[in-house]
């Protein structure tokens, strides 16, 4: 029986028995299978264990709430609203999580009576939700002389005057007041205001319906630029044709609350926990299906809380013909990959780069996939692709640049390596990795030493935390012969990479070569704990072997000069 299946149909027994079963006596194994599914914010299978744990007791809260956040987790909103009206039935203990489910369906339902009197009687969403939620649903009563005081009000409260003025624009436009929105959105009536990529386009569709259709192209050219994107350029091309382009950015008061929850579920994300996030984006996209960014931004937040499933899915619901598929279709094989499917999160990509192969952002992913993948010879022609589509090379360029320099060097053409990693320095002289790779680089084949040493050290005045950037300064240390230099900073470095077997592996060749031979041997060891490489584990037990000078030797044809001072020192 599906997950949504289960718990309506122990809800639906519930109400037939009218006395349930206590969850001392019920499945108690359930309750803490959903609990642990629930830690691990697995709401498909914590959806389904809390199904089977209200089989035994119908009415106990704390099952109750479990089963909404699951349910909301998973876009089941039948099921939640289900769930909240029985918790919501069973006391008067406030329950956030049910609110959620049960504004949702106000919503949804357009019971904007509901939704007021909720408020009035405690609801507690956050006091910039339950202030545009209130104000919306006064729009949605046709009051709109009130829904303009509540807009108003947040305006003149302290950290939220973006929001009141951005949704009061918005209602505005929605009942065809289209001046009075652009005079808040261009700044005119309040100073400037900063709004999303999706109130731009908002803006940009208030200015088509004020006949305004240049002002809308010189707005979205200051905005994005000139380079290709899929959805500027499909408004765009609507715009030079004289379109005249609808505003349904929000077409109703249902649509303005589902904005409440993506405007605030968008400014929360990155700062508050990701389950809280993604409670706001699941009601905006249920009351509006078609909220494109609502959806990118749900499947998003499932990746970083470690849904892959569920975020490939969502990224899966774009059409081809959606000005957003690219964006999705690269979500997904991000999300594939995530999930342990990485040749099919390449297919994606090779389909999507023959079909969009005209956009550098496609043919970087590509690249960015094949090289995490090890691919390099692949990925090496994505990176040259997505570099020849540029129609200028700018500073913010030098990541492309920078990776395709590593796809060389893996691919043992130093020369071209060089040539490109030097380009990327020449793009942002002052980005760490890529100094850093250019010197380490330069300091493992022994070229370029006092050149090489600058580099590292400007990587590590940049970024005085990273590990692996300390340990190349270590390195460089080592490699010019200067090992009592090199001994500090490699110690530091195993401090902050401390189960890094490359770099456990040099602090042993440090101590070798400044005579601490029998710790050398002991940072050896931990080394191959580590899981280092096959080659690289086959070295170290070589130097285990017969010790570091002799493993040089044999590696230079005879000891260097270095080494054999350190071993007569020994």
């Amino acid at each position: 029986m599906p997950h949504a299946a289960r718990i309506l149909s122990a809800l639906a027994l519930a109400a037939v028995l009218g006395t349930p079963a206590r969850a001392e006596d019920g499945d108690a194994g359930a309750y803490l299978a959903a609990r642990i599914a629930e830690t691990e914010n697995d709401f498909r299978a914590a959806a389904g264990w809390y199904g089977k744990a209200i089989l035994a007791d119908s009415d106990s809260p704390r099952l109750l709430e479990g089963a909404i956040l699951a349910e909301l987790g998973n876009a089941d909103f039948p099921l939640a609203i289900e769930a909240a009206k029985r918790l919501k039935g069973l006391n008067d203990e406030p329950s956030q999580l049910a609110e959620f489910a049960l504004i949702a369906d106000e919503a949804q339902r357009e019971d904007y009576a509901a939704i007021l009197a909720a408020e009035a009687n405690g609801r507690d969403l956050g006091e910039l939700v339950n202030s545009l939620t209130e104000a919306w649903a006064k729009v949605g009563q046709g009051s709109m002389s009130d829904a303009i005081a509540e807009f108003d009000a947040l305006t003149e409260t302290e950290g939220l005057e973006a929001f009141g003025y951005y949704h009061k624009a918005l209602a505005l436009a929605s009942v065809g007041d289209f001046e009075g929105a652009d005079e808040i959105l261009s700044g005119r009536a309040a100073g400037p205001i900063f709004v999303m990529r999706r109130g731009i386009f908002a803006h940009a569709q208030i200015l088509s319906q004020l006949e305004r259709n240049a002002d809308a192209l010189a707005l979205l050219d200051r905005s994005f630029g000139t380079d290709p994107d899929p959805v500027v350029d499909a408004l765009r091309l609507r715009l030079q044709a004289g379109e005249p382009i609808p505003f349904d950015t929000v077409r109703n008061a249902r649509d303005g609350i589902a904005e409440v929850f993506f405007t605030v579920g968008t400014a929360l994300n990155g700062d508050a926990d990701p389950v809280y996030t993604l409670l706001h984006l699941r009601v905006a996209g249920y009351l509006r299906p078609d909220h494109t960014d609502a959806i990118l931004l749900t499947a998003d937040v499932l990746e970083t809380l470690g849904q892959h499933q569920l975020a490939a899915e969502t990224y899966a619901t774009f059409p081809p013909d959606d000005p957003n598929y690219v964006s999705a279709e690269i979500g997904r094989a991000g999300s594939l990959r995530s999930d342990g499917k990485a040749d099919a999160a390449i297919e994606a990509l090779q389909v999507l780069a023959r079909s969009h192969g005209n956009l550098v952002s496609v043919q970087f992913a590509l690249a960015d996939m094949l090289r995490l993948e090890e691919r390099f010879d692949e990925a090496e022609i994505a990176y040259t692709a997505a570099i020849d589509l540029l129609p200028e090379v700018t500073e913010d360029d030098w990541v492309l640049f920078f990776y395709r320099g590593i796809c060389h060097e893996q691919s043992k053409d130093w020369a071209a390596a060089e040539v490109d990693l030097r380009r990327a320095i020449e793009l942002n002289p002052t980005q760490p990795q890529v100094l850093n790779y250019l010197g380490y680089g330069l300091v493992d084949r022994g070229e370029k030493l006092e050149e090489a040493l600058g580099m590292i050290e400007k990587a590590v005045a940049g970024a005085p935390q990273e590990g692996y950037i300390i340990d190349s300064l270590a390195w460089a240390y080592f490699r010019m012969g200067r090992y009592e230099e090199a001994l500090e900073p490699m110690e530091r470095a195993v401090q902050l990479e401390k189960f890094d077997p490359i770099v456990t592996d040099h602090l042993g060749d440090v101590y070798w070569m400044v005579g601490r031979k029998l710790e050398a041997r002991f940072q050896w060891r931990r080394a191959l704990s580590f899981e280092p490489t096959e080659k690289d584990a086959e070295r170290i037990r070589r130097k285990l072997e017969v010790g570091l000078d002799a493993v040089m030797a044999e590696e230079a044809g005879k000891a260097p000069a270095a080494v054999e001072a350190a071993e007569n020192n020994d």
